[in-house]
């Protein structure tokens, strides 16, 4: 009897690793889930479509800007947006193709009210709001690209992340400056009231 459960023991050995085994195919399946179609991680991917949105986003509102600005700082400022969103627009969409990736060809919602309430706004009440928008929005950019620039996992991604961000960091410091500039008129004509 002895000599049978010896026998059997190589037996349930393999029957364990094999058991075992699937659960390691789980976890691995579970890696690719994290992984998109085009091999892509999810985080480089998310980032790709934000990026691609929030750049159609810049364009649109630069325009508007050049538009209906008072100031000629805020409409030079959203000029400056159309063409280095633009630019950056067409390098992204370029990467994008070269990976498989489709982008998305509009804005979200929330770029899109954004949109629709600067719309309604001319003269100082857009500046106002513009430069607070952009001031707002370059610092979550510069954010997001300084972090992909640091550990995206696609190398590409990674790179034209690292590419970008000096004009995403220089964006903000303008529109600091215009705000800056903004507030100290604001607050010498409420001084000399």
């Amino acid at each position: 009897m002895r000599k049978t459960v010896w026998m059997t023991a190589p037996i349930a050995l393999g029957l364990c690793a094999a058991l075992a085994w699937p659960s390691v195919g789980q976890n691995n399946a579970a890696g690719r889930a994290r992984m998109n179609r085009t091999g892509m991680s999810a985080t480089d991917h998310k980032f790709v479509m934000d990026a691609a949105r929030g750049g159609m986003a810049e364009v649109k509102l630069g325009e508007l800007a050049s538009r209906q600005a008072s100031s000629s700082a805020v409409k030079e400022f959203g000029q400056r947006m159309v063409t280095d969103h633009s630019k950056a627009n067409d390098e992204l969409k370029q990467l994008a193709s070269s990976k498989g990736i489709t982008l998305p060809s509009d804005t979200d919602k929330k770029h899109k009210a954004t949109y629709a309430r600067m719309q309604k706004l001319h003269g100082a009440a857009f500046d106002s709001a513009y430069v607070k928008d952009m001031l707002e929005d370059h610092q979550k950019d510069v954010a997001d690209f300084r972090k992909e620039a640091n550990k995206g996992q696609d190398p590409d991604i990674k790179s034209w992340a690292a590419k970008t961000l000096p004009t995403l960091e220089e964006h903000l410091t303008m529109v600091k400056g215009i705000r800056s500039e903004r507030m100290s008129k604001t607050g010498n004509a409420m001084k000399s009231r």
